[in-house]
């Protein structure tokens, strides 16, 4: 970031760079005090900027070093840099007179006496995702510095209230903070100083070792950081930038449910049997009852399910490349739009850093890999050899039991069916199949549950997890308060649940 030598003249069209810069810094009292140093001085009047590294935190070369604000009399309301009369802010008001500076620079002299630390964080915005939030207009240099302000006062009580073990103030009124808006570089810059007011006793707050024993903490880490980024961020978002990156989030929600809901009837048509049985017998047997991907990614290698969550990782492939194909291309290109959402407001991802995509492709595919483990949890070894035949008789069961005449039948009507005996029943009238021969059928049937336990057990997890996701399903419709879809979704709970 440079200097432009004009007020309001931010630079326009960067490309990957973030909204917003948070750097963080801060000095000890005994520092300050050991080279003549007023934390006062950082509110009087005057001149200039240029900043250097602080080992303490994240460093940028775009803002003022805190140590050399001393030394820059009136760093914050230099003229070259604010365009209002009165500059200075904080909690109570926007604007300070010469009363309030008064009093603000008394309370920052007592924190110093204390022996508190001074700490100051700086905001740094892009110049095209101020005028896309409708904060500032180019043409005009208008700047909307209320909304600005507001914002920081908000973020500010996050910020001296969760940075620390406890919050720095022991009350609302025992920190002193002030803050400014700067105009004179390519980005609009807002700062924020801050201290504790009276003297610091509390243990957790006090470093407890080193050479710095017995002084207040100063760093504040990274995540507290991100974490007032996000607030300043979504304070400032207008409705029309916040409602895009909404619908892209609800999108890939109600995608992450349609895919889960419809697995139990893509494994059941018998097509990935012998992947599942491959997937079964890799599963660690020392963890039987127990397997799931658990806090692992699904491709890690030193986990004793690697094998097995190989297996399902190319399983999940096979099925989003034939029966999920339209879903999952439309699922990949919306965590790749929210991907875009996050450079503009973040700024490139650092080295190592997980995209928004790549963290919803793996939740989801997590999501289905312990939903299948938890089928397997509940069966034998040695009931897996006849699985091929479970399936396809689930299979042959559903192709019967549907008919020509059940393809609009109601999730309701779905409900009144008592028993698998009562439908084929039905079935066996309408085919004028002979009494003898269904009973004669049913009781293979009978046998066959008999003697394959784990079925009735896959059977009674699949019922549940198809309930829990209709229900699901049902409370997103409702809030919504979509007809058409409600109805499209109706049938589809018709057909799982007559699979089941």
């Amino acid at each position: 970031m440079a200097k432009t030598g004009k007020l309001a003249a931010f630079k326009l069209g960067e490309k990957k760079t973030a909204m917003v810069n948070l750097p963080a810094q801060f000095v000890t009292a005994q520092d300050a005090n050991s080279r003549g140093w007023s934390y006062s001085k950082l509110v009087d009047y005057a001149k200039n900027p240029d900043k250097v590294n602080d080992f303490n935190n994240e460093s940028f070369k775009e803002v003022m070093d805190l140590k050399k604000q001393f030394y820059e009399a009136g760093y914050a309301t230099r003229a070259s840099a604010t365009t209002e009369q009165e500059p200075i802010f904080s909690s109570d008001k926007l604007h300070y007179n010469n009363h309030d500076i008064s009093v603000l620079r008394k309370r920052l002299d007592k924190a110093q006496a204390n022996g508190n630390n001074i700490h100051e964080l700086a905001f740094s915005l892009r110049g095209d995702w101020l005028v896309e939030n409708n904060l500032y207009d180019p043409k005009t240099g208008n700047i909307d510095q209320d909304k600005l302000k507001h914002a920081q006062q908000k973020v500010a009580k996050t910020l001296i209230n969760k940075s620390f073990k406890l919050p720095l103030g022991e009350s609302e009124q025992d920190v002193v903070w002030f803050g400014v808006v700067h105009q004179d570089t390519d980005h609009l810059n807002m700062h924020l100083w801050f201290a504790k007011e009276s003297k610091e006793t509390r243990p957790e707050m006090l470093k407890q070792s080193g050479p710095y024993k017995g002084q207040p903490t100063g760093v504040i880490p990274l995540q507290k950081i991100e974490l007032t980024k996000r607030e300043f961020r979504n304070e400032l978002m207008n409705e029309k930038s916040r409602q895009k990156r909404t619908d892209v989030l609800k999108g890939l929600g109600q995608l992450k449910k349609d895919i889960v809901s419809s697995s139990e009837e893509v494994l059941s048509n018998g097509r990935y049997v012998g992947q599942l049985k491959a997937i079964f017998f890799a599963l660690p047997q020392d963890q039987k009852g127990h397997w799931q991907v658990g806090n692992n990614r699904l491709m890690d290698n030193n986990t004793k399910m690697a094998k097995a969550n190989h297996l399902t990782n190319q399983l999940l492939n096979d099925m989003f490349q034939n029966e999920f194909k339209s879903e999952y291309d439309e699922f990949k290109q919306l965590g790749q739009q929210f991907d875009a959402f996050n450079i503009e407001d973040q700024g490139l991802m650092r080295k190592g850093q997980s995209k928004l995509s790549e963290n919803k492709d793996e939740a989801l595919r997590k999501r289905l890999a312990n939903k299948l483990y938890r089928h397997f949890n509940q069966i034998q070894d040695n009931d897996l050899e006849t699985i091929g035949q479970k399936l396809v008789g689930i299979r042959s069961r559903i192709r019967d039991d549907q008919g020509n005449h059940l393809k609009k039948t109601t999730f309701k009507a779905c409900l009144k069916k008592t028993s698998v005996q009562e439908s084929n029943s039905k079935v066996a009238q309408k085919n004028n199949i002979s009494a003898e021969n269904n009973h004669n059928k049913l009781q293979t049937n009978k046998v066959m549950l008999k003697n394959n336990k784990s079925f009735s057990k896959i059977n009674r997890i699949w019922q549940q997890d198809i309930r829990a996701e209709t229900n699901a399903e049902r409370q997103f419709l409702r809030n919504q308060k979509n007809t058409a879809r409600e109805q499209q979704i109706e049938e589809i709970e018709s057909q799982n649940h007559r699979i089941i």
